[in-house]
């Protein structure tokens, strides 16, 4: 009876700690009554017409809640987006230099400041 105690304790242990680890992990999703378009899991967005070539429809899955920081966002305006939906980064300016000195050579970097991102985001 000891044995079988202790192995409830352990199972109980175990139980309690995939929980915890499934909580953190777990997300709520919150849409509101005219959302759902296709079914009750597949969503059909209404994009613009420069987007025609994104396939509309998304599983409720793939969906994430989002929480913006204003001062983040870019005006899609100053972006030039091409057909395949990507855009040319153009440096602006040089923040910082630094040469690394290994054994045998001297590495030198730059931290660029790149066109449409904040100072944080230089690389």
């Amino acid at each position: 009876m000891e044995k079988v105690k202790i192995i409830k304790e352990q199972l109980k242990t175990t139980q309690s700690r995939q929980k915890s680890y499934s909580d953190v992990r777990r997300r709520d999703l919150e849409f509101k009554e005219d959302d759902w378009r296709i079914s009750r899991v597949a969503y059909k967005l209404e994009l613009l017409l420069e987007m025609s070539l994104v396939h509309p429809l998304f599983h409720v899955s793939m969906w994430k809640k989002a929480v913006g920081n204003p001062s983040l966002i870019v005006p899609v305006e100053t972006i030039e987006v091409n057909e395949e939906f990507t855009y040319e980064e153009i440096p602006v300016v040089i923040i910082e230099r630094q040469v690394r000195k290994l054994r045998n050579k001297e590495i030198a970097s730059v931290k660029v400041l790149w066109q449409n991102k904040q100072v944080e985001e230089a690389t």
